[in-house]
């Protein structure tokens, strides 16, 4: 089910100011701007990065109430950062560029208009009907198809703020870089690493042991002992309570 929808994160602008590339000499007075608005947009991006992976680390056997919940948080966060990052440009001034005062003015709107949207895909995520499995299901697709258009307005909403030496000059800025999500364990989905058997992949689990029954430092388990691989379920997973959409 909630897998359209992180199938939709992952092709769309899931993070807002992915910049890349290293800026010339741009001037003191860009930088500057970019300085202002990267320090003020940082926590917004961070804010958005762990809301899409809220919604992707409950895509996979989460019951449709628990999905709601993850959804519904996930679009009022990004909602609430695009709010913030609006008045970050607003913040930050006129850039210091070619048609800057237009710029600005466009980026706000667009991001108020985004934030809007974002709310109206929280209330259609909140009113899905969560005791029918099928009618969820379908209704989680109609939400995935809507957050695929509002991502196109993400993406418009900066695509000026990130071109020419803007665009060069907010890449240099930490605030403006792509953040490493953080999102607590969904309570259906297990403690384990979104990773899979360990936070190395490499079926390491919490105690040291790997799923072979040896240990971190060469010793059997002897709670292995007389099996010739381990558990063969060693990652603790039961795929037959995905629920597909």
């Amino acid at each position: 089910m909630n897998k359209k929808l992180a199938a939709a994160l992952s092709g769309g602008a899931v993070l807002m100011l992915v910049l890349s590339g290293c800026g010339g000499d741009d001037g003191n007075k860009v930088d500057d701007w970019a300085k202002t608005f990267c320090d003020e947009a940082k926590p917004q991006i961070q804010k958005r990065a762990n809301a899409n992976q809220l919604i992707i680390s409950t895509a996979a056997d989460s019951k449709p109430a628990t999905i709601q919940a993850a959804d519904s948080k996930a679009f009022a966060d990004i909602a609430a950062a695009d709010r913030a990052l609006a008045k970050a440009v607003e913040t930050a001034g006129t850039p210091p560029v070619e048609n800057g005062e237009t710029i600005k003015q466009d980026a706000v709107k667009q991001l108020n208009d985004t934030a809007a949207a974002y709310d109206e895909l929280k209330k259609q995520v909140d009113g899905l009907d969560t005791s029918d499995q099928q009618k969820f299901a379908d209704g989680l697709k109609s939400v995935s198809d809507n957050l695929a258009k509002i991502q196109n307005m993400d993406q418009a909403a900066i695509t000026k703020l990130q071109s020419g030496e803007l665009g060069q000059a907010m890449a240099k800025q930490p605030g403006c870089q792509t953040p490493k999500a953080s999102v607590p364990p969904s309570p259906e989905s297990g403690s384990e690493p979104a990773g899979g058997e360990g936070a190395a992949g490499d079926g390491s689990k919490s105690d040291g042991s790997k799923s072979d029954g040896t240990k971190s430092d060469g010793s059997k388990d002897s709670s292995k002992d007389g099996s010739k691989d381990g558990s063969k379920s060693g990652d603790g997973k039961t795929e037959s309570t995905k629920t597909e959409g």
